[in-house]
């Protein structure tokens, strides 16, 4: 769904998902300063999320004619992601999920490789995506603009509607087709 492909394109995410993140917790330099300072969560999974895309876009220009230097680039910041996500306990891999992507708590949230996330989703943490074994390796489908919940689970070879609101506790095991929906509870269903 988002393969960082050119330093621009990697550029203008970057700028946006900041801005996301300002908007979201900092509003100012000052709360930027402070969030800093004060070693905020959120601080802290915005630098997350800008090491994982710059590894997205060095990987991508590793494989595609790119030189030594590249490949070296993409060691050091997936490495740097890796890090980073080992302190805030996410296991995400960001090369599936398109721009707009956030992030508001850390903790034992695990994204599936595989997953194909849509632009401007968000996540509340402590969240589970992926497949439903090693004999089903096919992973979620989401689309734009959804809202997950926190631990909400999303498991299996389903597709995720647009424009979706997905309850905390949710547990999604069946795809969901109609957007601008809200679904919750074990197995999810239409709630409002």
């Amino acid at each position: 769904m988002s393969v960082i492909t050119t330093k621009k394109e990697l550029s203008s995410v970057l700028k946006h998902e900041k801005q996301m993140y300002y908007d979201y917790m900092f509003q100012t330099r000052s709360r930027l300063f402070m969030g800093w300072l004060k070693h905020e969560p959120i601080y802290l999974i915005l630098k997350w999320q800008k090491a994982s895309r710059i590894a997205d876009y060095y990987l991508y220009a590793s494989h595609h004619g790119g030189n030594i230097l590249d490949k070296l680039l993409y060691l050091f910041y997936i490495r740097k992601r890796n890090i980073k996500a080992n302190r805030l306990g996410i296991e995400i891999t960001t090369t599936n999920i398109a721009p707009g992507f956030l992030l508001y708590h850390f903790g034992a949230t695990v994204i599936n490789g595989g997953t194909m996330i849509g632009k401007n989703c968000r996540m509340h943490g402590n969240n589970c995506i992926g497949n439903s074994g090693p004999q089903n390796p096919e992973c979620p489908v989401i689309g734009d603009n959804v809202m997950i919940g926190v631990g909400a689970k999303i498991i299996g070879n389903i597709n995720i509607a647009n424009n979706i609101k997905i309850a905390a506790g949710a547990v999604v095991v069946n795809s969901v087709y109609e957007e601008g929906i809200t679904i919750g509870g074990i197995p999810a269903k239409q709630i409002k």
